[in-house]
C-alpha cells in the first residue's frame, strides 16, 4: 500500500487510528479539558496565521535543517512527551525512540510513560530528552535524575503547567482508570480492536513503571490522575533553582505562555523555553498557544531558544509556528495517530508527511531556508 496516496495527511492517519484502538484509548489520546474550547481555539488561531506566497522564485530546494541547544537537526521538529504513551499503541515509547534515532530528531520520554528510562535508553541513540513531572521528595528527585542521566538522556524538560489534575471530562466518561483496569465495558471495546488487543497482550497492560518504582500504591485512580500525583509537587521558583543546581545538561521549562514568566526564566538560567498550553488538556480558558508565542519571543529577545507545541496538525502549522517566533516544534498526538494507524510504519509516515508538507509550502513561498519565514507573515 502506498501510504502517500491513501493516507496523505495526519488527519487520515487519525481517522484510521480511531477505528483501530478502543474507544477509551481514543478518548484518552484525543480529548482536552472542559468543553474543549482551548483545543478548538488552538486550531482556529493557527489557521488565522497567514503567509504570503511568492512568484518567479525559480527552482527552490528547501533546507529544513536547524540547530537547537548546541545540536544540529535535519528537521525543525521532534517527538513530544505523551503520558501513558504505551496505552495508545503497544510498545509506543521504544518504537518512537527508534524513530527519533533513525531520523535524527529528538524523542522526549515522559515521567509518566509506560516504560522506564532504562528500557527506552538503548533504543534512542543520542536523541533522548526527558520530561519531568517534579517529585516532592528531593531524594526521589535525585535518584530519578541519576537514572535519567545513566540511561543516556541529555536534555531535561520541566513541565510547569500541570499544578493539579485537570478534569478532562471526556476522558472521565470513557471509564478509564490509572493503571488501566479492563472492566466489562472496556473489554467490549477492546474485543473489536484485535491488533491493539493482541499487541497489548504481548507487551502487557501499560503501567507507569518509572513512578511505580517509587511508590507502593496499588489501587486504581481516575483516568485524569495517576500514581505520579501521589509523589509529585506543584513546583515553584525555588524548586526550579534546586533543579538547575543538580542538572548539568540543557534545562527546558515547558508550559510557558506569559512574557513576564519567560523573562524571569531567562534570568534563572534555563536554556530554553517551551511555549505550550498543553494542547488544551489543562485549562479551557487559556489563549491559543500560537497567540502567546510572539509576546514570549519579544520578551526573551531574538536569539533565546523557543520550542512550541499545541494544535500542530501538519507541516504548514510547523512553518506557521516558526514564522511566529519558535525555533523548534514538538508534536505528540500526530506520532501516536501514526502508530495506531499502521504501527511503526505509520510513525515513519508522519515524518514523511510533515517533511513533504513543509517542502511544498516552502516552495510556494519561494524560500530555501527557514529563517525567511517571518518575512512572509501577512
Amino acid at each position: 500500500m502506498d501510504l502517500d496516496q491513501t493516507y496523505p495527511a495526519i488527519s487520515d492517519l487519525a481517522a484510521r487510528a480511531r477505528r483501530r484502538i478502543p474507544r477509551f484509548v481514543w478518548d484518552y489520546l484525543d480529548s482536552a479539558t472542559g468543553i474543549e474550547a482551548t483545543q478548538a481555539r488552538n486550531r482556529a488561531r493557527l489557521d488565522a496565521v497567514l503567509l504570503n506566497p511568492a512568484i518567479l522564485a525559480g527552482e527552490v530546494e528547501a533546507d529544513l535543517s536547524t540547530s537547537l541547544l548546541g545540536r544540529d537537526y535535519p528537521l525543525p521538529f521532534g517527538i513530544a512527551p505523551v503520558g501513558m504513551s504505551g496505552l495508545m499503541w503497544p510498545d509506543a515509547e521504544r518504537t518512537l525512540a527508534r524513530l527519533g534515532r533513525d531520523t535524527g530528531i529528538p524523542y522526549c520520554l515522559s515521567t509518566v510513560a509506560s516504560q522506564t528510562p532504562e528500557t527506552v535508553g538503548p533504543h534512542m541513540g543520542d536523541q533522548g530528552w526527558f520530561q519531568m513531572y517534579p517529585p516532592h521528595d528531593p531524594d526521589v528527585r535525585r535518584d530519578m535524575l541519576d537514572r535519567v542521566r545513566a540511561a543516556g538522556f541529555h536534555t531535561l524538560i520541566l513541565t510547569v503547567d500541570v499544578p493539579v489534575a485537570s478534569r478532562r471530562e471526556r476522558q472521565r466518561r470513557s471509564g478509564l482508570t490509572n493503571p488501566p483496569r479492563l472492566t466489562p465495558r472496556l473489554l467490549a471495546q477492546t474485543a473489536i480492536c484485535p491488533a491493539w488487543a493482541l499487541g497489548t497482550l504481548r507487551i502487557g497492560m501499560p503501567r507507569l513503571r518509572f513512578m511505580e518504582s517509587y511508590s507502593s500504591h496499588k489501587g486504581p485512580l481516575p483516568s485524569t490522575q495517576h500514581i505520579g500525583y501521589l509523589l509529585r509537587t506543584s513546583p515553584n521558583w525555588d524548586y526550579l533553582r534546586a533543579l538547575r543546581e543538580v542538572w548539568d545538561g540543557p534545562l527546558v521549562v515547558k508550559g510557558v505562555t506569559l512574557p513576564e514568566d519567560a523573562t524571569r526564566l531567562v534570568g534563572e538560567g534555563v536554556d530554553a523555553i517551551w511555549v505550550s498550553n498543553h494542547a488544551g488538556r489543562q485549562f479551557d480558558a487559556a489563549p491559543a498557544a500560537i497567540d502567546t508565542l510572539p509576546g514570549v519571543r519579544a520578551a526573551v529577545g531574538p536569539d533565546f531558544p523557543l520550542i512550541f507545541d499545541s494544535g500542530i496538525a501538519g507541516g504548514l502549522d510547523i512553518l506557521r509556528a516558526l514564522a511566529m517566533g519558535a525555533d523548534f516544534v514538538m508534536l505528540g498526538r500526530a506520532f501516536h495517530y501514526g502508530l495506531a494507524a499502521f504501527g511503526a510504519r505509520g510513525a515513519v509516515h508522519v515524518v514523511h508527511i510533515l517533511r513533504e508538507d513543509m517542502k511544498a509550502n516552502m516552495g510556494q513561498m519561494g524560500l530555501a531556508a527557514l529563517d525567511g519565514l517571518a518575512a512572509r507573515l501577512r
